[in-house]
């Protein structure tokens, strides 16, 4: 029989199951460490759960344990040998969508940035505010919007050189 706390956790990770996987899938490159991503942010979560004293609101909350967890387990990544996963799965994407296309080419840019940056650029397209992500990410609200400027710039630099 499940507690009290135990579905409070589960509506929060209900609630914010888009907001986790948003953040696994700016920094993981296939399903499999999606996954092993998002289990690793439930698992702080959980940690974390009995201490968050509403002092930032619960969205930030998530969003900032999602990205330092992503932003963490980017640099381990990096100290790890490369491997390339055996997988018979299809490509999801409609390879004649133009759109989609498009979509894949900003997210391989996007790849490309540090993981701050990246995370700076996850939360933005997220819609959230300047205030809020400098909360998440524990910046400055002026140091975000100069952040963004200057990620925009090499993203529409970058989007360039790979036209021509």
């Amino acid at each position: 029989m499940k507690n009290e706390k135990e579905r409070q956790f589960e509506e929060l990770v209900r609630q914010y199951k888009r907001t986790i996987y948003s953040v696994c899938y700016m920094f993981s490159r296939d399903n499999e460490e999606v996954n092993d991503l998002f289990q690793e942010i439930l698992v702080r979560l959980w940690l974390g759960f009995d201490q968050f004293e509403n002092r930032s609101s619960v969205n930030t909350w998530v969003f900032r344990i999602a990205l330092n967890t992503a932003i963490n387990g980017s640099k381990k990544a990096r100290r790890r040998p490369q491997t390339v996963p055996l997988s018979g799965e299809m490509d999801l994407y409609n390879e004649e969508d133009a759109s989609l296309e498009q979509v894949r080419q900003l997210h391989a840019i996007i790849q490309r940035l540090d993981v701050m940056d990246r995370g700076l650029v996850m939360l933005w397209l997220e819609g959230i505010g300047y205030d809020e992500i400098a909360a998440i990410m524990g910046i400055s609200v002026a140091n975000v919007g100069v952040r963004l400027h200057r990620i925009k710039e090499t993203l529409v630099k970058n989007a360039k050189s790979n036209t021509h």
